[in-house]
């Protein structure tokens, strides 16, 4: 990996007659055909589209060829946040649109499942749709109906998909936890929903660990005893069904044609939560409107993806990233599910995600930065290793992209590859920022705005900032922004989540930099940014620095504030296993106070086993230096969201070890 400097152009812009090779483009061609304005670059379409935020919503709304049971009144009443009023009288069905897609291409194979516990499993859209139809007889055989809640304990797998589908398009509600997760974790989170079914299965495997969940089933049970469930055979097709619950095969042994509920726009779709770094996990709902318009936006013309496609987004079922992945449907595109270890049995092994891509024939590959930070670091050749030429864009999420590594995709992979950094959110299950078919690709930094977002970064006052770190913002309302907090009265947090620093502007709680070329760089949470002497420094610059040093597998930095001084800066690092730390320490001293400041150099460099993140790939910063701090971990983070949640204990012993007075 060769060192890449921030901002360095590493795709340009397709030229202006040329958009109508991206959906994108036509789309934006038909609009200037229709109202006789002209579009003369992307910025130029951007703005129209939230200036005019009622003529685009219409627009998608017509260019996908929306399904209505009763046609909307207006577009948008009145530009509220928070509480916009999206396409009222409009009666609808987000999973409808699926099964349309499905029905399309019955006889294509649609699914591509590889699992490490069972397998490779291929299902064409007839399947698929048997098995919604099968799954929604056992629904209307447990009772559930429009507005009742099912939890899926279950891993990212063709049954998972068909069981999110058969529950919306019933007008029920969805939502799914991760088997990863512990009962603690779990009963956190659908406890909230009050359920009136779930569905699990018995265990899986991870890399060469088969996993159990019989016990952890039992627990949860145990603490919600009056909730029907039904299980799912997985990691063992023979196991013995609890008593009390349902096998999946009796749950699925009627066959039937799929209902569908039309329901108002912001009718509850699924409910997503938060990690849970600040207390419970915020349950998030999301509605039918709103994910089915920020989707086909999203799939249809930033991702420019169509029935051509193969689309494989690397996500667990927790993530807002699978609730995403599914929607690639809404095109009908073919969706890749991997189930398992990608590092097992090594990184560049059969189940790394790259084989995975190159195996099914994605065309498009969503996947966390750390994990292509992890790649490049391990001095890894992908389009060298496999066949990845199908491959035509690369989309990542989780946390920023280093201008090195986003260099190495196009040295490693392929030349022609788009590369699209975002950033977006559980809260809103789309991007602020991110990229699209008609702007450039610069190093380190994201391309655009998506179509219809109003985003800007704004300081303490409420002005737009350029050139600077300023508060991510939402200026105008967005179609899949939650309805509403499961359980939360009088919308309290919801309010205080988003809306307590700008009356009525979305604060998101990130670091945005918009840059003089229009690109957008996030520097980092702004609740996590570090003040050395009244100057804010973003975490993100220091991890530009660090990932691109040899020997460092990953780090962290952490400030611990004096009342009014300097403070103590810590630089955590889990090096390589061969790493001088000694020299290592020099290195790292050296390349911050050169390529930074002397500011970014810590007074505190700790080695550590490793770095605490969530399964998303997201460092946890803030968490950490609670538990430093003397908060207990359970008190600040749900132990199940933390990878290697053992090595916590030792890490903060390390920490607190340094920041005492010598």
């Amino acid at each position: 990996m060769h060192p890449v400097e921030p901002g360095t152009l590493l795709r340009p812009a397709p030229a202006r007659q040329d958009w109508s090779a991206s959906r994108m483009g036509r789309f934006l061609e038909h609009i200037e055909a229709k109202t006789g304005r002209t579009f003369p670059d992307y910025e130029t379409a951007w703005a129209w589209s939230v200036e005019h935020l009622e003529e685009f919503w219409a627009e998608i709304w017509e260019h996908f060829e929306i399904i209505d049971h009763a046609s909307y009144e207006t577009v948008l009443p009145e530009r509220t946040m928070p509480g916009a009023q999206w396409f009222p009288g409009a009666r609808i069905n987000y999973t409808e649109h699926i099964v349309r897609s499905l029905r399309a291409r019955s006889s294509d194979v649609m699914l591509k499942s590889r699992s490490q516990t069972n397998g490779s499993v291929d299902w064409t859209g007839e399947r698929l749709l048997e098995e919604i139809g099968r799954i929604q007889a056992g629904l209307r055989r447990a009772g559930i109906g429009r507005g009742d809640r099912v939890a899926g304990y279950l891993p990212n797998i063709p049954q998972t998909v068909a069981a999110y589908l058969a529950v919306t398009a019933m007008g029920a509600i969805w939502c799914s936890v991760p088997p990863e997760m512990g009962p603690k974790s779990v009963l956190d989170r659908i406890t909230q929903l009050e359920p009136s079914l779930l569905i699990a299965i018995d265990g899986y495997r991870w890399g060469a660990k088969d996993l159990s969940r019989a016990e952890d089933l039992a627990r949860i049970r145990a603490s919600l005893p009056e909730v029907p469930v039904v299980l799912l055979p997985y990691l063992d097709e023979h196991c013995a069904v609890p008593a009390g619950a349902v096998p999946w095969s009796g749950f699925t042994a009627e066959q039937a044609e799929i209902h569908f509920e039309a329901v108002p726009f912001e009718h509850p779709l699924t409910v997503l939560f938060s990690s849970g770094t600040t207390g419970r996990p915020k349950a998030i709902v999301h509605s039918h409107g709103g994910l089915l318009l920020e989707h086909y936006k999203a799939m249809g013309l930033h991702f420019d993806m169509s029935p051509e496609d193969t689309a494989f987004f690397f996500s667990t079922t927790g993530w807002m990233v699978w609730t995403l992945s599914v929607s690639c449907l809404l095109v009908g595109a073919t969706m890749v599910l991997e189930d398992g270890d990608p590092n097992w049995p090594a990184l560049d092994g059969p189940w790394s995600q790259w084989a995975v891509a190159a195996e099914t024939q994605a065309t498009y590959y969503a996947t966390g930065s750390a994990y292509l930070a992890a790649c490049a670091h391990a001095g890894m050749r992908p389009g060298h290793t496999w066949d990845l030429s199908q491959l035509r864009e690369i989309q990542c999420s989780g946390s920023p992209l280093a201008a090195d590594v986003a260099g190495w995709v196009y040295e490693a992979i392929h030349p022609d590859v788009l590369l699209a950094p975002t950033s977006g959110g559980t809260d809103i299950c789309a991007a602020f920022v991110g990229a699209s078919p008609l702007t450039p690709v610069w190093a380190g930094e994201m391309s655009c705005r998506p179509l219809g977002v109003a985003v800007e970064s704004w300081d303490p006052e409420g002005k737009p900032l350029v050139g600077t770190p300023g508060e991510l913002v939402a200026t105008q309302p967005m179609p899949s922004m939650p309805v509403f907090f499961w359980g939360d009265e009088n919308n309290e947090r919801y309010l205080n989540s988003y809306f307590g620093a700008y009356e009525g502007v979305w604060r998101h709680g990130d670091w945005l930099i918009h840059t003089e070329r229009d690109s957008w760089v996030i520097t980092g949470r702004s609740d996590a940014t570090l003040n050395r002497g009244g100057v804010r420094l973003g975490t993100a610059e220091f991890y530009a620095v660090l990932d691109g040093l040899t020997g460092i597998q990953d780090s962290m930095v952490l400030h611990f504030e004096d009342g009014g001084g300097m403070g103590q800066l810590v630089l955590l690092i889990d090096a390589d296993d061969t790493a001088d730390t000694d020299a290592l320490e020099k290195t790292i001293r050296t390349g911050l106070r050169t390529e930074l400041s002397p500011r970014h150099v810590p007074d505190h460099i700790v080695f550590v086993e490793s770095i605490p993140r969530n399964p998303n790939g997201k460092r946890l910063e803030i968490p950490l230096k609670r538990i430093i701090q003397g908060a207990a971990l359970g008190e600040v983070i749900d132990p199940g969201s933390v990878i290697r949640v053992e090595d916590i204990d030792e890490t903060a012993r390390r920490v607190h070890r340094a920041l005492q007075p010598s």
